[in-house]
């Protein structure tokens, strides 16, 4: 599904079945942020893990690049790694990079395979501008039980 325009986010979460229920991931990755332990990222895992099997979605943005057409968003962090980025809902994508971008959802475990199937990549940053998480490639092996 691509959307386009500023509808209220709150509204399009409630429209878009495979985003119900990302808040709980949001919320958790909040709680991670708060209390940064092992148990709490396993929390924010498994929370991740239940969303996928459930046929949950991430909001993938897209954008035109004159070499190669269109490409997936990527983020260079200062340390030069590069990482894929998703997000938990529209509401978290629309808060950030303001670049010319269409957003579309997909299936969690499909976003999470291709990550790893990515040569250059670090792995996934969901949310980056807000409730943030980093999973690299051994968090997502994790997630999809690999």
């Amino acid at each position: 599904m691509e959307r386009s325009g500023k509808e209220d986010p709150k509204s399009a979460r409630n429209q878009d079945k495979g985003l119900k229920g990302n808040e709980k991931i949001e919320e958790y990755i909040g709680y991670l942020q708060q209390e940064p332990t092992q148990e709490m990222l396993a929390v924010a895992l498994t929370a991740i893990r239940r969303r996928m099997k459930a046929g949950g979605q991430f909001v993938i943005a897209i954008r035109p690049d004159s070499d190669r057409g269109l490409t997936a968003q990527l983020m260079q962090l200062p340390d030069g790694s590069r990482w894929a980025v998703a997000y938990t809902g529209f509401e978290e994508q629309e808060k950030g990079d303001t670049a010319v971008m269409s957003t579309f959802l997909a299936d969690m475990r499909e976003v999470l395979s291709k990550v790893l199937a990515m040569d250059g990549v670090s792995g996934l940053i969901l949310n980056p501008w807000n409730r943030t998480m980093r999973l690299d490639r051994s968090l997502i092996r994790l997630i999809l039980g690999a």
